[in-house]
């Protein structure tokens, strides 16, 4: 999931979830409130509290999109930080953050490559185009399929250990 700021001033006093670690400091799935930031020649600096140790620290990025790589803003689990442990928090950032293109497009390319390779070694005819054409569309759908579904059950294993009065059959 993308999020980018404009300016490094709107991540002020915002509170927002670590996706990449940095050494010394803050974990991924670590939750953490910007108090400071400031713009320099040599990049931006960003004071920052690890909510769960009130540890302060501060980091140097390159530029605003470094920083929105590093951490992103998530009401669900800053809302809910106390209740989750740090593996579940660190499995929904994994699921919630892959893409279309990052998960789906290359398992996509390496199943409709095995079928119609083996479409041209088993059959013969027309029957193999057809038939490779139809696996192929049902891969496609499959993989989409998936990762759709995975999204979902980890949104819906989360929130029902919440139980945050929401009815899940």
């Amino acid at each position: 999931m993308a999020f980018m700021l404009y300016s490094i001033d709107e991540a002020i006093d915002g509170v927002y979830v670590v996706t990449k670690s940095m050494n010394g400091q803050a974990k991924i799935g670590t939750l953490i409130h910007v108090m400071d930031a400031r713009e320099n020649s040599d990049g931006i600096i960003v004071d920052y509290r690890v909510t769960r140790t009130g540890q302060n620290f501060v980091a140097k990025f390159e530029t605003v999109k470094d920083f929105c790589k590093w951490v992103r803003p998530d009401k669900f689990i800053a809302r809910h930080y106390d209740n989750l442990t740090k593996k579940e928090i660190r499995q929904y950032i994994r699921i919630t953050d892959r893409t279309f293109t990052s998960f789906c497009l290359p398992i996509i390319i390496v199943l409709v490559a095995l079928i119609w390779i083996a479409s041209f070694v088993l059959l013969k005819g027309v029957l193999r185009i057809v038939l490779a054409v139809l696996l192929s569309v049902i891969a496609f759908f499959g993989v989409v399929l998936l990762l759709n579904k995975q999204k979902e059950n980890i949104k819906l294993k989360l929130y029902s250990k919440l139980n945050i009065g929401v009815s899940f059959k």
